[in-house]
C-alpha cells in the first residue's frame, strides 16, 4: 500500500471512528470476558496513535484505562496504549490531563512495584510477562518524558512524583538486558544534552529563550530571570543526575581501543572481533557522561574516585567494576579544566599503579594493565605536564611488552605509539634529574625491550620510536639515534646481502625470504614516522633492495610461466610476491612523507625506471605488482613538472599491458585498476603536456578509459574516473588543442555522462556528473569553441552556435531516455540547466529534482543525491563538537601537539 493510501484509509476511518470508540468503550465498560478485553486493549494500542484527540482526553477512556492497569491480566497492553497516550504531543491543550493521568498512574505502579524493589534482581528472576512489563515500563518513562517533563515540572504538586518517576527509570536502567538499556540511554543523552546546552549557553539570552522551549520575543530584562530559570532546573534535576552519573560509570561500554575482553568462559582473552553495536552504545555513553561531567565536574570526580578506592580495599574489586570505571575515566578526557585534570589523574594513575603491584594472577593483572593502558593513552595533556608520570607509565608499558598474556602486547604497543605521537617532544630532551634523552636510554636497551615482541608489534615500536627521532631537531643527534635504532635490522640485512654474493641461491630459502620481508617492513615502519630524515637509512640500502626486487621478480614470472596460472597462488610465489610489494611499499612511503627536495627524486628515480618499470613491462600479467602504478603516481604527485620527460617511459612501460588487464571486465585485477587511474590522474595534474604529445589512437585510448572508469559500479573507481576526467577538461581547455579536443570528445562525454546519470546505479558521482555537465554547459554557452561542435557533412542545417546545437541534443538525448516524460517537460529542464549554468547550488538542484521526479529513481533510496548536504551537516556537527571540551577525545584531534 502506497502512503497516500494509507493516509486515505486513515482520514475516511477517522470520519467513522465514533462507532468504533463507543463499542471499545462498552466492551471495556460491561464485558466480564477476558479474551474479548484483551483484543479490545490491542485494537486500541493499534488506533490510539492517529484518532482524534478528543476520543482519549474528552472521553472516559483514559480513566478506564488506568482502571485496567492494576490488573495483571491486562497490565501490559494497558501500559502499552498509555504508552502511545504518552507519545503524543499537540501542544499544551490537555496538560491539565497528562498531569491527572501521570499522577494516577505512579500511585498506581507505587502499589504494583514498590520504589524498594530491587529491579534488575526482579527482572531477572521474573517471568516473560514480568520481563515484558519491566520493558513497557520503560518505554512508558521515557516517552512521557520526552513530550511532556516540561509540564511535570511546572507544575509545584507533581514535581516529587516526576523524580520518582525518574528514579524508577534510573533503576530500569540497571537491568541486564541490552533492549532495555538501549531505550533508556537514548533518553537519557537526550535530557542531559537539553540540560548541558540550557546551561552552555546560560550567557546566551537568546539561545536560553529557544532552549526553555519558551514562545515569545526576548526583552533585555529577561537575562536574569532565564538565568535563574536555569539554575532552578539544573538543581531540580541535581540528585537523578548524580545517580546517573553513577550508571553510567558502572555500566560504560567497553572503548576501541581495549583489545582484553572476558569470554563466555570467564577467560581473559584477546578481542577477535569487534562489535559495532557495543561502540555505538560507548559513543552514545561517552558523550551523555561528559555533559554530566560539565554539568558538575565535583561530584563525576568523587564518584570516580570513590569506586577506585572501593577497587584497592577490595570491597567492589571485580574485573568488570574495574573496566566500566576505567572506560568511564578514558571516556572523559579534555572535559575538566587542566589544573582539576591534573589533581584527578595524579590519583588515578597512582591508584591504578599500585592495585598492580599488589594483586596476584595472571588474569587479573593483565585486565588491571588494560585498564593503566586505556586510561594513559586517554590523556595526553597530562603526560606532557608531568615527566614522571610519563617515563613511569612507558616503562611500564615496557614492561607489559614482555607480557605474554593474549592482547596485553598489542595493546603496549598500540598505548606506547598514541602516547609518543602527542608527546614525542618529550623524550629528546634532557629531563630534569636525567643524564640523557629518554630516547638515548630506549635505544641502549633496543634489543632487550622487544625481545618478547611478534614482528608486526616490532613494526609498531619501529614506529614509535621514529617519530621520538623526528623531534630531535639536531642533526647530528638524529642520524646517530637513526643509525642505533636501525643497527639490528641492519646487521642481519648486511650478513644476507653478503651470503647471496656468494651464492644467488641462498636468498631462495623461504626463511631468509621472511626475513628480508621482515627487514623491509621494519624499515618501512621508521620510514612512515621519520619521513625525510630517513634519508641516510634507505640510502644504505637501496640499490641491493632493487637487485632483491629485480631476482624475485624473474622467479616469480619463471614460475608462474611455467607453473601455469595457479602457481601465482602457492605459498613461495606469495612470499617473493609480498618482498616485492613491500619494497615498492618501502620507497613510496619515503618518497611520499619526504619533504619536497628536487636531489631525492634524482637519487632515487632513475636506478627504478628499469629495474622496476621495466620488469612489470615485461612480466606476465599475474605478476605484475600494481603497487608499481601508485608508486609512481606517488612520485608524479610529489615531483610534478620535473617528471615530465620520464612520462614517456612510464608511459610506454604500464599504458597497454595495464589496459588489456583491466578493460576485459570489471572483476579482475581490482588493485591494479584504482591504482591504474590514479596514475593517469596525476599524470593529468601535473604532466599535462605530456598528454598533449599521444598521437590521436593513444589519446583516444585515454579518453576511452576514463569513460570505462566512471561506468564502473566500484565507487572509488568510478570517483577517480570523473575526477580525472575533469582534469583533462580544464587543462584541454586551456591549452592550443581546446577546440579540436572538444569537437572530437564534447558530444561523446555528454551522452556517456548523461548515461551513468540516470540509470540509477552511479548515485554516489552525482556530485561530480554536475560538475563535468556543468563545465560543458558553461563552455558550450561561452564561445571560446569557435568551430562548431556538428558534423556539417550529416547535420542537415547549421545552427546559430553551438549552445544552440548542444541545447537540441540534450532534448533529443534525454527524451529518448525518459519515454514516459513529455517533449515540453524535457525542454523546460534543459533550459533550466543553461539559465542556472552559473550558479553551482542552483544548477545541482535543478538535476537533482529532475532525477527524483523521474519514474526511475522515484521509488529508490536517493540520499546519495543529497550526499554533500549530509557532509556540510556532519561538519557543523563537528564544529558544535570541538566547541564542547572533551566531546572529541584529545587523540581524534588532529593536532601537531608540538610540545616545549
Amino acid at each position: 500500500m502506497t502512503l497516500q493510501k494509507i493516509k486515505e484509509l486513515k482520514q475516511s476511518l477517522n470520519s467513522e471512528f465514533k462507532l468504533i470508540h463507543e463499542l471499545c468503550l462498552y466492551v471495556l465498560s460491561a464485558s466480564q470476558r477476558q479474551d474479548l478485553i484483551r483484543a479490545t486493549l490491542s485494537a486500541l494500542h493499534a488506533y490510539l496513535s492517529w484518532i482524534p484527540l478528543g476520543y482519549i482526553f474528552e472521553s472516559p477512556l483514559l480513566e478506564t484505562l488506568l482502571k485496567f492497569f492494576p490488573v495483571p491480566a491486562y497490565r501490559n497492553l494497558t501500559l502499552q496504549c498509555l504508552t502511545e497516550v504518552a507519545a503524543l504531543n499537540f501542544g499544551d491543550f490537555y496538560n491539565v490531563q497528562y498531569v491527572n493521568m501521570y499522577t494516577i498512574f505512579i500511585g498506581q505502579l507505587r502499589t504494583i512495584l514498590p520504589p524498594s524493589t530491587n529491579i534488575p534482581e526482579a527482572y531477572s528472576n521474573g517471568s516473560g510477562d514480568e520481563q515484558a512489563f519491566i520493558q513497557n515500563l520503560a518505554l512508558f518513562f521515557t516517552s512521557f518524558f520526552k513530550f511532556h517533563i516540561r509540564v511535570l515540572e511546572s507544575a509545584p504538586e507533581v514535581v516529587a512524583l516526576l523524580l520518582a518517576g525518574l528514579e524508577y527509570l534510573i533503576n530500569i536502567s540497571y537491568v541486564d538486558d541490552t533492549e532495555v538499556f538501549k531505550v533508556c540511554l537514548d533518553y537519557w543523552n537526550s535530557l542531559v544534552l537539553e540540560l548541558f546546552d540550557a546551561h552552555h549557553n546560560s550567557d546566551n539570552p537568546a539561545v536560553s529563550v529557544s532552549m526553555m522551549g519558551l514562545q515569545m520575543p526576548f526583552l533585555p530584562g529577561m537575562v536574569d530571570g532565564l538565568g535563574s530559570q536555569v539554575m532552578q532546573r539544573r538543581q531540580l534535576y541535581s540528585n537523578p543526575m548524580s545517580k546517573l552519573r553513577g550508571l553510567m560509570i558502572n555500566r560504560m561500554a567497553k572503548p576501541e581501543e581495549v583489545l582484553i575482553v572476558e569470554d563466555e568462559n570467564g577467560n581473559i582473552v584477546r578481542e577477535t572481533m569487534k562489535d559495532n553495536d557495543v561502540l555505538v552504545q560507548y559513543k552514545i555513553m561517552r558523550e551523555t557522561l561528559i555533559y554530566l561531567s560539565h554539568l558538575d565536574h565535583d561530584d563525576t570526580e568523587k564518584q570516580m574516585l570513590r569506586k577506585l578506592n572501593k577497587q584497592l580495599s577490595g570491597e567492589e574489586w571485580a574485573w568488570n567494576n574495574l573496566n566500566t570505571l576505567c572506560w568511564a575515566i578514558g571516556s572523559i578526557s579534555g572535559s575538566m579544566a587542566e589544573d582539576q585534570e591534573n589533581r584527578f589523574l595524579v590519583m588515578v594513575i597512582r591508584d591504578l599503579l599500585n592495585l598492580c603491584e599488589i594483586t596476584k594472577g595472571k588474569d587479573n593483572k593483565a585486565v588491571i594493565a588494560s585498564n593503566i593502558m586505556y586510561v594513559v593513552g586517554q590523556y595526553p595533556r597530562f603526560l606532557r605536564a608531568h615527566w614522571k608520570f610519563l617515563k613511569t607509565v612507558v616503562n611500564k608499558l615496557f614492561e607489559f611488552m614482555h607480557e605474554t598474556h593474549p592482547g596485553v602486547q598489542d595493546m603496549a604497543c598500540d598505548t606506547f605509539l598514541k602516547i609518543v605521537q602527542k608527546c614525542k617532544r618529550k623524550f629528546v630532551i634532557i629531563q630534569v634529574g636525567e643524564n640523557e634523552p629518554f630516547v638515548s636510554e630506549l635505544l641502549s636497551g633496543l634489543a632487550t625491550t622487544v625481545q618478547d615482541l611478534e614482528p608486526h608489534q616490532i613494526h609498531s615500536f619501529y614506529e614509535s620510536v621514529g617519530n621520538m627521532i623526528q623531534a630531535e631537531s639536531d642533526p647530528q643527534k638524529r642520524d646517530e639515534y637513526l643509525q642505533r635504532l636501525m643497527a639490528l635490522p641492519n646487521q642481519k640485512w648486511v650478513e644476507i646481502i653478503g651470503q647471496a654474493r656468494q651464492s644467488v641461491e641462498f636468498l631462495k630459502d623461504p626463511g631468509v625470504i621472511r626475513t628480508v620481508l621482515n627487514i623491509l617492513q621494519t624499515n618501512t615502519s621508521a620510514a612512515t614516522s621519520l619521513g625525510t630524515y630517513f634519508l641516510t637509512q634507505i640510502s644504505l640500502i637501496f640499490l641491493d633492495m632493487l637487485n632483491v626486487y629485480r631476482m624475485y621478480s624473474e622467479l616469480v614470472s619463471t614460475n608462474i610461466t611455467e607453473g601455469g596460472p595457479y602457481a601465482s597462488k602457492t605459498s613461495f610465489v606469495k612470499l617473493l610476491r609480498s618482498v616485492k610489494r613491500e619494497t615498492l611499499k618501502l620507497i613510496e612511503t619515503f618518497l611520499d612523507k619526504a619533504e619536497d627536495q628536487p636531489h631525492i627524486g634524482k637519487q632515487f628515480v632513475p636506478p627504478m625506471m628499469e629495474s622496476v618499470l621495466g620488469d612489470y613491462a615485461r612480466n606476465v600479467p599475474d605478476a605484475r605488482e600494481s603497487e608499481v602504478l601508485s608508486l609512481f603516481a606517488t612520485i608524479i604527485n610529489k615531483y610534478k613538472a620535473t617528471m615530465l620527460e620520464d612520462v614517456p617511459h612510464i608511459f610506454e612501460a604500464v599504458f597497454q599491458c595495464t589496459l588489456e588487464m583491466i578493460t576485459k571486465n570489471f572483476e579482475d585485477y581490482p588493485e591494479h585498476r584504482l591504482k591504474f587511474f590514479s596514475l593517469l590522474r596525476a599524470i593529468a595534474t601535473f604532466c599535462f603536456p605530456a598528454l598533449i604529445k599521444l598521437s590521436t589512437p593513444q589519446l583516444k585510448l585515454v579518453m576511452d578509459s576514463i569513460i570505462w572508469a566512471f561506468r564502473h559500479t566500484e565507487r572509488n573507481i568510478a570517483e577517480t574516473g570523473l575526477n580525472l576526467l575533469l582534469e583533462m577538461l580544464k587543462n584541454f581547455q586551456q591549452s592550443e588543442f581546446c577546440i579540436q579536443f572538444y569537437r572530437s570528445y564534447f558530444m561523446q562525454i555528454e551522452q556517456e555522462i548523461f548515461a551513468v546519470l540516470t540509470d540509477t546505479f552511479h548515485k554516489p558521482g552525482f556530485k561530480l556528473h554536475v560538475l563535468v555537465l556543468q563545465h560543458l554547459f558553461c563552455l558550450a554557452e561561452s564561445g571560446s569553441l569557435t568551430e562548431p561542435l556538428w558534423d556539417a557533412a550529416t547535420v542537415p542545417y547549421p545552427y546559430p552556435d553551438n549552445a544552440a546545437f548542444v541545447r537540441e541534443y540534450t532534448i533529443k538525448l534525454l527524451s529518448s531516455s525518459f519515454p514516459n516524460m513529455t517533449t515540453a517537460e524535457v525542454t523546460q529542464f534543459v533550459n533550466g540547466l543553461y539559465e542556472s549554468r552559473n550558479d553551482p547550488s542552483g544548477f545541482k538542484n535543478n538535476i537533482r529534482d529532475f532525477l527524483v521526479q523521474s519514474k526511475e529513481f522515484s521509488a529508490q533510496d536517493n540520499k546519495d543525491l543529497y550526499a554533500e548536504e549530509a557532509a556540510a551537516q556532519r561538519e557543523r556537527e563537528r564544529q558544535r563538537m570541538l566547541s564542547i571540551p572533551g566531546l572529541i577525545a584529545p587523540n581524534e584531534i588532529q593536532d601537531e601537539m608540538v610540545d616545549s
